[in-house]
């Protein structure tokens, strides 16, 4: 799976350089066996809707360093195997 957090300049203004670390975190803790792969990308074209990732070909917006966890378990966790 492919987790990719926009850095496009506003997402950037608004944290996506906290959100992949906290991403690096929660990945790191949960041992998911190389089964995510992390990256970043420019501008995904939600810029109005907070830091935005793509989950595959899913878009997910409104993350900040402090809900990355809580999308981790709601949007990344059920689709592990």
């Amino acid at each position: 799976m492919k987790v990719t957090v926009c850095v496009g300049s506003s997402c950037h203004l608004k944290g996506s350089y906290d959100v992949i670390n906290q991403f690096k975190e929660v990945i790191a803790k949960r041992d998911t066996d190389g089964q995510i792969e992390l990256a970043a990308s420019f501008c995904l074209g939600f810029c109005k809707d907070g830091v935005t990732i793509k989950i595959d070909d899913k878009i997910v917006t409104g993350l900040n360093a402090t809900n990355v966890e809580e999308i981790y378990e709601r949007e990344v966790a059920p689709l592990l195997k």
